[in-house]
């Protein structure tokens, strides 16, 4: 799976502003207060709460886990800091996480982050990560439909970027799948063990994913 979990005491990309004339509007002021839960069939996206971080803990230090991702947090402390922390970037407009909960548990198995790389939200990063057992059982591709529909209908996003190492099959695939979009190779981008790795930018434009969803190009109103 992909990188999240950054937050903690990483530097955030610093874009160049457009000129006042040109910025964008504000994404609404709504989902800043809090996530919505949003119900899918097999999983339902909600906000990271305090009583996830022992099963994140679990799943995310796993060596499957750990191969494509930055370090976890060293413990379930430390992921109760993340968790607030991820609360404080949503209220601040600038990160929305949201907690993969699969269909008969009631605790997170999955992390998708969506950060804000321009100001207003225009662009967007995608990270995520799911718990092993979950691969390949249809979650991801569910979650992934869930969270874009929200960073475009809602957020009012432009670009979802996404990056995943060039030798991590599963994300790859998974990135195509959505309809994602390879624009090319970012060489050494990522530093795993004791050796940089390249990795393959992608990309989804709201138009674009609209089209292919049959959902015409109309934004919805804040």
């Amino acid at each position: 799976m992909m990188s999240p979990l950054r937050g903690i005491g990483s530097q955030s990309l610093q874009p160049r502003r457009h000129e006042a004339a040109d910025e964008p509007d504000a994404p609404p002021a709504d989902w800043r207060a809090g996530l919505p839960v949003i119900a899918g069939e097999r999983v339902t996206l909600r906000e990271l709460q305090f009583s996830d971080a022992p099963t994140l803990y679990a799943e995310f230090t796993t060596p499957e886990a750990r191969r494509f991702m930055w370090a976890p947090p060293p413990n379930v402390v430390a992921f109760e800091r993340f968790i607030e922390w991820t609360h404080r970037e949503r209220a601040d407009g600038k990160y929305i996480c949201y907690g993969v909960v699969p269909e008969g548990k009631r605790e997170a198995w999955g992390i998708f982050e969506l950060r804000q790389l321009q100001p207003g939200f225009v662009r967007g990063e995608l990270g995520f990560i799911m718990a092993s057992s979950l691969w390949g059982t249809g979650a991801f591709i569910e979650s992934a439909h869930l969270l874009l529909d929200f960073a475009f209908d809602t957020v009012n996003v432009h670009r979802v970027e996404a990056r995943a190492s060039v030798d991590n099959d599963r994300s790859n695939a998974a990135l195509k799948k959505l309809g994602a979009r390879q624009e090319g190779t970012l060489k050494e981008a990522f530093w795993r063990d004791d050796h940089f790795v390249d990795q393959y930018l992608w990309a989804v434009l709201d138009t674009d994913w609209r089209t292919a969803n049959g959902r015409g190009q109309t934004k919805a109103s804040a």
